[in-house]
């Protein structure tokens, strides 16, 4: 049933299993046919047969993107990688616009960048095409897990259950040297792992309620688009939606209508086209206004995310990983899953590089505690965005600095729009994109230049209050008791790989 490569032999390195074929599973695939003989990606869905939607990924209709750090560690394990997505028709956005607004105003500037843009389908396709032709990775399809196979002790996951999607009767076990899930928002690990015993921390849960809607339109062939993403931010105080305007391969574009807090955008065509013009910027209506539609608005909805605790099991057994959304799941609209997924691909293989030259037991904890310190800034990011929205919650450990990050960066923001400061702008996005560390833009200079410039504003002077809370310590000082300080894991492989 499955082929054999022959790349690493060792008793411990012959086989292991992939749970799921999206995104985190093929680079995760990529990775590991370098250190295991044989890798097999188990997938529940049947594989299309050219870029389309799989029916496991609902929310592959709506936009997806890569943030300069995901696109680089992907090119770098997919060398042409993105000349390959130009060749199928996917646009370059080199010096078209990008243009932001929020509610202090807006700024426009060139793309200096070739980046291109894509559907979730034209991407899964490059990738898994490029895993396709890697002689020891076999795909098994139309396939579900429905538990793991352990030593009679459990400590130690020897393989998988797995049931025929077609043939219900079909139940078969599946043995492997290691076990890794990256089945996503679906994952049932928890499940599985409370099956066989084990404590299982209870999750840090964001109730962030909310809702998409995307209609993809046709640009003329006539025509030109000269934008790269037009993005008009909604209020947070008053929930009004947010807006985004990109383009796509075969001369597609795509708007979306977001928002957090339980205010879900319609999917009626008549009222969706209303509630773009009544955008806080008639942009985004202004350039549909050319183009024709090709689809009906769809929706999509997130009611919680989550961020698993696994690295504080006090038991946890040999041979088995988990990353991607299985271990944090993310606000789509800011394109961390993908980027986080391949961070967690790259530090694996760096792990599996120095297990395989200097063995250690329980390397799969280490693995997992590195995988909780690169999801940790994300996730603080993450909940830093959209608790500000009414109907936000969240439950779990506490958020150090969270309240003064959400006032500040809204000051930041201010600051670097209203300045028309694209470097500072810049640096914002850089940083909820994971190119740069939180410190970047939250340290003394930076927070003393950005109170000093808006001293005047009330939410520069509330900020000073919760500062004075320290009084007789310096600026540094105030910051390192306020705020969180993050592990340099999730930036460490940036500066030591060669890209």
């Amino acid at each position: 049933m499955f082929k054999t490569g022959g790349r690493f032999k060792k008793s411990s390195w012959e086989k292991v299993i992939v749970i799921g074929g999206g995104i985190a599973g093929l680079l995760s695939a990529r990775v590991l046919s370098e250190y295991y003989a044989e890798v097999i990606i188990i997938e529940k869905d049947d594989l299309p047969t050219k870029p389309e939607i799989r029916a496991g990924t609902p929310q592959a209709f709506h936009p997806h993107r890569f943030t300069p750090r995901g696109k680089m560690i992907v090119e770098r394990l997919f060398p042409g990688f993105n000349d390959e997505l130009l060749t199928l028709g996917a646009p370059s956005m080199q010096n078209k616009i990008i243009h932001q607004t929020n509610q202090y105003g807006s700024l426009e500037m060139p793309n200096p960048e070739n980046d291109v843009t894509f559907s979730r389908p034209l991407l899964e396709w490059v990738c898994r095409q490029r895993v396709k032709k890697i002689s020891n990775v076999e795909f098994l399809t139309k396939v579900n897990v429905i538990g793991l196979l352990t030593t009679s002790d459990q400590t130690v996951i020897t393989g998988v259950h797995i049931r025929d999607r077609e043939q219900r009767n079909l139940l078969q076990t599946i043995d492997a040297d290691l076990v890794i899930d990256t089945s996503g928002r679906s994952s049932k690990l928890s499940e599985w792992l409370q099956q066989l015993g084990f404590d299982v921390p209870t999750p840090d849960i964001l109730k962030v309620s909310l809702g998409y809607s995307t209609r993809h339109y046709k640009i003329p062939s006539h025509s030109s688009v000269k934008w790269d993403i037009i993005r008009i931010a909604g209020d947070p105080s008053n929930k009004s939606l947010t807006g985004g305007f990109s383009t796509i391969e075969n001369n597609i574009a795509e708007a979306v209508l977001y928002c957090p807090g339980g205010h879900y955008p319609t999917t009626d065509v008549a009222e969706y086209e209303q509630e773009l013009t009544k955008l806080d910027s008639p942009l985004i209506a202004e350039v549909l206004q050319d183009l024709e539609p090709l689809t009906s608005p769809r929706g999509y909805r997130v009611t919680e995310l989550s961020r698993q605790h696994f690295e504080e099991m006090r038991k946890w057994p040999a041979g088995l990983l988990v990353l991607g959304d299985a271990f944090c799941t993310f606000d789509p609209i800011f394109g961390q899953g993908i980027t986080i997924a391949a961070i967690e691909v790259e530090m694996l293989e760096s792990c599996l590089s120095e297990q395989r030259n200097h063995p250690l037991p329980c390397f799969e904890r280490t693995i997992l505690q590195k995988m909780n310190e690169i999801v940790e800034p994300a996730w603080w990011l993450n909940c830093a965005a959209d608790l500000p929205w009414q109907g936000v919650s969240y439950i779990g450990k506490p958020l150090k600095g969270i309240e003064f990050a959400q006032k500040y960066f809204a000051l930041y923001l201010k600051h670097a729009t209203s300045k028309r400061n694209f470097e500072q702008y810049g640096l914002y996005w850089a940083v909820n994109s994971l190119l740069l560390p939180p410190d970047e833009i939250i340290n003394s200079q930076m927070v003393a230049a950005i109170l000093a410039s808006e001293e005047s504003s009330s939410e520069s002077k509330e900020l000073l209050s919760e500062l004075s809370k320290a009084a007789g310590q310096t600026l540094d000082e105030q910051l390192s008791q306020i705020m969180p300080t993050f592990p340099s894991t999730a930036y460490e492989y940036l500066n030591t790989q060669q890209y």
